[in-house]
């Protein structure tokens, strides 16, 4: 056990380490071909911070365990919605003033309808990966012609211009995009190793550490995003991170498992986790919609968002569903 667990600490610090420079190199090399930041926000950074969640995805189906997939694509959109935006928002209020991300709410919503709807039959097969992956080109491709649309006034182009790197030269952006793919590599494999382990020996399901241990390692990085976006007053910054995020875990996380293996989805995910998940989607929908001119995630909201999301690692912990 304490070895698994050096194994799942080591594995997460590489993760870490590797997504900051993955995400910098790609971001990097994409300015430097020209790609206008806005663009390269949405697109390259928005799928660069999903890395690790995809390739624990990659790692857990070729080593048959398609359900620590599934349960890391579902809890990492609890914990970014739930911890990440409901811990931000307690201590620091986002306002929502980008146009651009307000179009991106609904695009959220429809992927996690999309992903509901292929669970329903019980099996994700090959053909259901093969759909979320062509709905994973589409919506970057959506995503690409709303950066080129967006207003020049619009806050969030003025935010990502400060934060996409500018002074990165080509070679060490190479260098730190190929340095963070094989930290990620290697970071995968020792947490779906050591949290299978760990799952065995306690006697839990692979879905169960997927929503709660590996779901809460692999959305450190957006944590860490969103803290310091809202600390700079970056707000459109702080949440289009996980919206972005999100869009990406459904589709490309659980996409890929399901080409690489097809599955089974456990009756659990049914009954409880992808409820949790759409609930929780919903709910930010809502709380971002622009009632009264005044869009945003208030401090109320936020403690609201960070407690149901406490309750339900309480309850999964407990009941080990």
């Amino acid at each position: 056990m304490l070895i698994d667990s050096l194994e799942v600490i080591g594995g997460l610090v590489l993760l870490i380490w590797g997504a900051d420079r993955f995400v910098l190199g790609a971001a990097a090399g994409a300015r430097n071909l020209g790609v206008p930041p806005l663009l390269v926000g949405l697109t390259v950074v928005a799928f660069a911070t999903s890395a690790p969640e995809v390739l624990v995805s990659m790692v857990a189906a070729l080593r048959g365990e398609p359900g620590l997939a599934f349960g890391n694509a579902i809890g990492s959109n609890i914990v970014n919605v739930g911890l990440v935006l409901g811990l931000v928002a307690t201590i620091k209020p986002i306002e929502l003033k980008s146009a651009t991300l307000r179009r991106e709410m609904p695009a959220l919503l429809a992927v996690t309808l999309l992903t509901v709807s292929l669970f329903l039959d019980t099996f994700m097969s090959r053909v259901d990966g093969l759909v979320m992956l062509i709905g994973l080109i589409i919506v970057m491709i959506w995503l690409a012609r709303l950066g080129m649309r967006s207003a020049a006034n619009d806050p969030i182009v003025a935010e990502y211009e400060a934060e996409i790197p500018d002074k990165v030269s080509m070679k060490a952006a190479a260098f730190w995009f190929a340095l963070g793919l094989v930290a990620l590599l290697i970071g995968a494999e020792l947490l779906v190793d050591g949290a299978i382990n760990i799952a065995t020996t306690l006697g839990v399901s692979d879905v169960v550490i997927g929503v709660t241990l590996v779901a809460l390692g692999t959305s450190l990085p957006e944590l860490a995003v969103s803290l310091v976006s809202a600390y700079k007053e970056e707000h459109g910054l702080a949440i289009g991170n996980i919206v972005g995020s999100n869009i990406f875990n459904l589709l490309a996380v659980i996409g890929v498992a399901a080409v690489i293996e097809p599955s089974a989805v456990a009756p659990s995910v049914l009954s409880v986790h992808i409820f949790v998940m759409v609930a929780f989607t919903l709910v930010l929908f809502a709380m971002t919609y622009d009632y009264d001119g005044k869009s945003e995630l208030s401090r109320i909201e936020g403690i609201a968002l960070f407690s149901a999301f406490i309750a339900y690692q309480g309850y999964v912990i407990a009941g080990a569903v």
